[in-house]
């Protein structure tokens, strides 16, 4: 996996998971966005990451998408 794209309440996370996913993403953003993005500090509207993962997808990355995750608390 390249990059991982987590579906969050105001937006989906950006976080690369190699290399390639780092200068693929840096390709795509600001160098002043950079340290953030390689953090996975940066959440991006959800209808940009949906085209986002289709670039990368089509530029040959591995991305995996995760639409969102819920925690049922325990009885």
């Amino acid at each position: 996996m390249d990059i991982s794209l987590s579906e969050k309440r105001n937006g989906t996370q950006i976080e690369p998971t190699s290399v390639h996913g780092i200068l693929w993403l840096q390709t795509h953003f600001e160098s002043n966005h950079w340290e953030s993005i390689s953090s996975g500090l940066v959440i991006i509207p959800s209808q940009d990451a949906h085209i986002l993962k289709n670039d990368a997808t089509e530029a040959g990355l591995n991305v995996n998408f995760i639409n969102s995750l819920s925690q049922l608390d325990k009885i």
